[in-house]
């Protein structure tokens, strides 16, 4: 449990020393103007309190992320904490920080904005194309999930529930902010901290062992096709670093009252995030008597990591567990659903610069989102979803990169904090792309290593010939 207590302590302590150093960097400023306020229209700007935006953001970024990626990561072990404490802090809550500022410092513009706006207009016109993608994707897939679920456990047949959920889609989609995500949200955030909670007395209180860091060897059960690097950055995702949080932030940065309220909203959430997925991989890994015993759950289970969450609920807390669970695999997933949605609306509508003040204008850009995610949910796209974690971390790379860019315009001497990340993360996702099945498929060779390490160096490389260049120049990137 040492091991649990140290990257637990970590966690909380970086919230009041690291997220301080950040504000400096950024120059957080309480007096200057937000769009809250300047750009107010009732729907998607207007300020609340920070309280609700916390657990507002909080949800939106966390969906099943934190549970059932930190579940599929405890299966290399202890190694998993490492990586959650060290990629929560100067990765995850960093980028998530970062990119909602500048967010806010840009009138609440979405990420292709202000990618574009700091990486150029070919960056631009690429993630115009694929985050909505992405978003749509992230829709559909939590259209499905949940309606099996709850067929399953209700006597309601799977297309009505597919049509309840679509429906409350374009509600939460089309609808002031206020109005269901104000509204539902903060008590559905508040519900996951109280589960995550929950299992922590559990941990603490009950009869369980907490493996300790005492190597690093790969236990998972195909280390040989997945191993610990760069596999484990991959799976883990949300509990880390997630590319997907900074397509959410700028709905919370168009509510924010103050800038003082960044560091809560934005860094205070991932940092939250990051302890819950500590959290599960704990239980995860003590539950079943060890990381051997959860890889063995898990093989035999098709590495659903859905029900080791019902398993573990039930049986450690209950009758109360059992509607833990059904917030872990039902409710988590679709509060991402609808603001992913969202998201993709906004991120439309900001590239065509189309008011969205009139509910019309919103039906107008969102009935066509829908026709897609709609179809993409009644087709096998299974394959296609398999890529979307690797998707998911190199937006995180795009998002890192426009991060530098924008410190370097800033003339910052902070530089370091985001282009150490992005130079990672760029390797880990060039890595990937040579170990794992799903692309090149050479597994844990040399061969795969050296090539990531130099496709990475490559696109490294070139990032930051232009992103010094242009910054050094002051002109537009």
């Amino acid at each position: 449990m040492i091991t649990f207590l140290i990257c637990l302590t970590v966690l909380v302590a970086a919230y009041f020393l690291y997220g301080v150093v950040l504000e400096r960097v950024v120059g957080i400023d309480p007096s200057a103007d937000v769009p809250s306020k300047s750009c107010y229209d009732g729907v998607d700007f207007m300020p609340l309190p920070r309280w609700r935006i916390f657990l507002i953001q909080l949800l939106n970024i966390a969906g099943t992320g934190p549970i059932f990626g930190a579940i599929l990561g405890a299966c290399y072990g202890p190694v998993a904490f490492l990586w959650i404490t060290i990629g929560g802090i100067f990765m995850g809550a960093m980028h998530d920080f970062m990119s909602g500022v500048i967010s806010l410092r840009n009138r609440g513009e979405s990420l292709p904005e202000i990618i574009g706006r700091y990486l150029g207009r070919g960056m631009h016109r690429f993630t115009l194309v694929v985050i909505p993608v992405l978003m749509i994707l992230v829709g559909a897939v939590f259209i499905v999930t949940p309606s099996q679920i709850l067929a399953d456990k209700t006597d309601l047949p799977y297309l009505a529930w597919v049509a309840i959920v679509i429906v409350y889609y374009l509600i939460a989609t089309v609808l002031p902010v206020d109005k269901v995500i104000g509204k539902i949200y903060p008590i559905f955030g508040a519900a996951l901290i109280f589960m995550a909670l929950s299992l922590l007395v559990v941990l603490f209180v009950g009869d369980y062992t907490i493996p300790e860091l005492t190597n690093v060897d790969n236990h998972h059960f195909n280390a040989e096709k997945l191993p610990i690097l760069p596999t484990l950055f991959i799976s883990i995702a949300c509990g880390a670093i997630s590319g997907f949080h900074a397509t959410q932030s700028p709905i919370m940065a168009r509510c924010i009252e103050n800038e003082k309220q960044s560091k809560p909203v934005f860094f205070g959430a991932m940092i939250s995030e990051s302890i819950i997925a500590l959290i599960w991989a704990a239980i995860a890994m003590s539950f079943f008597s060890g990381v051997e015993g959860l890889n063995s759950f898990m093989q035999q289970n098709n590495s659903n990591a859905g029900v080791a969450v019902s398993i573990i609920c039930d049986t450690t807390l209950g009758r109360l567990g059992s509607i833990l669970a059904i917030l872990g695999v039902v409710v988590a997933p679709i509060t991402s659903g609808d603001t992913a949605f969202r998201s993709a609306r906004l991120i439309i509508a900001d590239m065509l610069k189309y008011d969205q003040k009139p509910i019309h204008k919103r039906l107008v850009v969102s009935l066509p989102l829908f026709a897609i995610g709609i179809f993409i949910a009644f087709i096998d796209f299974d394959v296609i979803w398999r890529y979307f974690a690797w998707s998911n971390q190199a937006l995180s790379v795009i998002t890192l990169w426009m991060i530098t860019a924008w410190l370097v315009r800033r003339g910052s001497k902070a530089t370091l904090l985001a282009l150490i990340p992005a130079i990672i993360m760029t390797y880990v996702c060039s890595s990937f792309l040579f170990v794992s099945n799903q692309f090149f498929g050479l597994g844990a060779t040399v061969e795969a290593y050296v090539y990531g390490a130099a496709l990475a160096a490559v696109i490294a490389g070139l990032l930051m010939v232009k992103i010094y260049k242009n910054g050094k120049q002051g002109a537009a990137i």
